[in-house]
């Protein structure tokens, strides 16, 4: 052992292993096959290093035994400086010593350290064996790919490729680069029993590229599949989409008898979020609860935060602070920030800013006592929380509070915000003035950002910066089809139907499509979804029955004005009006009051956002029915109760 590594280890008091006055054990001398299989199972720092001075008296520990174990102990402890010292001060390290030593680091995440200790185990003139490739591929993650293609010609050439722990590895590295051939071809190789790793690796790497049916069908073969198969499988989903199937997957793997785990739930929850479907919110929430046999799934922190968050996007926002106080009320102590986020987020998303903006204040008193620290999506949940209820003045200094008093230079999404602030508040040449100076910060403005300036045109009725804007967008290759439906409902609003054909044959030309809007209503845990003028429902003569006797009311009792100049076509009144009568969420709307009892709340949600004549339709509706009725956009909430709706008419 060198003087170096001997140096790192205090000297620890005497023990009963090393009493005091010399190197003898009580029962004998300490030996160095003692001494290894003391070491053996020693996870513990303070025991390590009672038991390296123990050795070091006992004049034990230059053996290799002894030397290997303490590496390990130390390790294991999580003293990797320690385990490495020893293994750099010993005199003759074996190719064993350094796949622990790889292994400790690589397993730990300590990617670039493990990638260093095999550096130097090769220029000793060590051969790898398959225990350190399979130890060292782990942290060829990123940019550390071509050194993983260079230990894959390496394992070729040492003819250790057809090892299980090798090409599993291997396997893997490629899948979480996304190379899908090369993780194909290795898995190919590995038929007609793959182990279950190397197919969740291949799953992983599919569901990562967005093909999912390909994932789909190695998991249906896979004959016994664990949780993290399922998960791999429902992650594929949620991500890419199909949040429904995740959902439904999720139920199946109850079915089977596996055991979810905590990625499991948070999982579900996220399909959950993306359906707004509360019925099985609820009922997901009860299951977690329940889980008191499996040690795998706990409402901590993570899954309280997913619970949050299902909840706020169900448009159950009570039942989201009932869980966010649970969470930092127990046992006294604060939970972790992104909880925080999350419910700051919540509240500004239903319209409740002035919460949000408490909600902040106690986070900046727990911050001021050590406790919290905001991130940047924090600040990204309270101006939003401004931008939906225009205040100008609160989002502007708390824009600025950012780099004064947290230190945080504002992103692309800090400046995003402010510009949907302030366009909304109808300060447009103010938000334009914003973009522009984001070049000073060598920042490039990015479609979203553009879109909401472009957006913000058109409601303040601004047509010559959103020419403008729109030039710019196309010109920078940044146009979607959101862009070209904004400019060309700009003209429309104008009138100018020749600059509005030629709008839409820009856009033709260029391959976009615009997204047809869509509202889904939930009637028990069931989702039924509407697109405008929508006739594929079994029910449909009786939808459109409740639509015409509603919309009856509200014209004859409540004198409600067709919103005509919304529609962005060349067509008469009557004609207009018509389009306006079967937007996809006023059927959703007569179809909830046709299939729920009276004074049952009305949950809906859609992919665009709302137009003005639904909004003041649903308001009506609202307070001619006495429903509550729960309508999510694109961009927030909107709870109608009697007439009123949460977002002040400000959205």
């Amino acid at each position: 052992m060198s003087t170096a590594a001997a140096a790192v280890i205090a000297s620890p008091a005497p023990s009963r292993l090393s009493p005091a006055g010399g190197g003898q054990h009580q029962h004998g001398t300490l030996t160095a096959d003692r001494a290894a299989a003391l070491l053996a199972g020693c996870a513990s720092a303070r025991r390590a290093s009672e038991l390296h001075a123990a050795a070091l008296r006992a004049g034990v520990d230059r053996g290799k035994a002894v030397d290997f174990r303490l590496q390990r102990a130390y390790a294991a402890s999580g003293r990797l400086d320690l385990a490495v010292a020893l293994l750099r001060g010993a005199p003759d390290p074996t190719t064993v010593f350094y796949t622990s030593a790889i292994h400790a680091h690589s397993s730990r995440g300590l990617h670039p350290a493990a990638l260093a200790l095999l550096s130097d185990m090769l220029a000793r003139g060590l051969l790898p064996t398959a225990h350190t490739l399979s130890a060292s591929l782990p942290a060829c993650n990123g940019g550390s790919l071509a050194v993983g293609r260079a230990l894959h010609g390496y394992a070729v050439k040492l003819a250790l490729s057809g090892d299980s722990y090798v090409a599993t590895a291997l396997l893997g590295m490629y899948a979480r680069a996304g190379d899908a051939a090369a993780a194909r071809a290795l898995f190919d190789d590995m038929r007609p029993d793959p182990h279950v790793v190397s197919v969740t690796a291949m799953l992983t790497c599919y569901a990562k590229m967005g093909a999912v049916d390909d994932a789909r069908s190695l998991f249906d073969a896979l004959p016994d599949k664990d949780f993290i198969c399922w998960n791999a499988m429902m992650d594929g989903y949620a991500q890419h989409g199909k949040p429904s199937e995740a959902l439904r997957l999720f139920r199946r793997m109850l079915r089977s008898g596996v055991e979810p785990d905590e990625v499991s739930v948070v999982l579900a929850l996220s399909a959950v979020a993306q359906l707004g479907m509360a019925e099985s919110g609820k009922w997901l929430h009860s299951f977690i609860k329940n889980s008191n046999n499996n040690p795998r799934v706990r409402l901590n922190a993570r899954v309280g935060t997913a619970l949050i968050d299902m909840y706020c996007k169900c448009g159950c926002l009570e039942d989201a602070v009932a869980v966010f106080e649970g969470l930092i009320s127990d046992d006294g102590k604060d939970t972790d920030i992104v909880a925080w986020n999350a419910m700051i987020n919540g509240y500004a998303m239903h319209g409740q800013s002035r919460k949000a903006l408490e909600l902040f204040s106690q986070l900046q008193q727990a911050h001021q006592q050590g406790r919290l620290w905001p991130t940047d999506i924090t600040f990204i949940g309270v101006l939003n929380a401004c931008s939906h209820s225009g205040l100008v003045d609160e989002g502007r200094k708390l824009f600025e509070s950012m780099e004064k008093e947290y230190g945080m230079e504002p992103k692309i999404e800090h400046y995003g915000c402010m510009v949907d602030l302030l366009g909304r508040a109808g300060l447009v040449a103010e938000a334009f003035d914003l973009v522009q100076s984001m070049e000073k910060k060598r920042m490039k403005p990015d479609a979203v950002m553009c879109v909401s300036l472009l957006a913000a045109c058109r409601l303040h009725k601004n047509m010559e910066l959103g020419q403008r804007i729109a030039d710019y967008l196309v010109a920078n290759g940044l146009a979607n089809s959101g862009t070209y439906v904004l400019l060309s409902n700009i003209y429309a609003a104008a009138g100018n139907w020749q600059e509005v054909g030629r709008v839409r044959s820009m856009m033709k030309a260029s391959g976009l499509q615009k997204e047809p809007g869509c509202s889904a209503v939930e009637i028990g845990r069931r989702v039924f979804e509407f697109v405008a003028g929508d006739t594929s429902h079994p029910r449909t003569e009786e939808i459109y029955a409740k639509l015409e006797e509603v919309m009856g009311v509200l014209v004859r009792e409540h004198r409600h004005v067709p919103r005509t100049e919304l529609v962005l076509h060349d067509l008469d009144e009557a004609a207009k009006e018509k389009v306006l009568a079967v937007h996809s969420e006023k059927l959703a709307v007569a179809f909830g009051l046709i299939s729920t009892p009276p004074g049952t709340a009305i949950k809906i949600v859609k992919n665009l956002r709302a137009c003005a004549d639904c909004h003041a339709v649903m308001k009506l509706v609202s307070k001619v029915t006495g429903r509550r009725i729960v309508f999510r956009d694109r961009n927030r909430f909107h709870h109608f109760v009697d007439g009123d709706c949460s977002c002040g008419d400000y959205w």
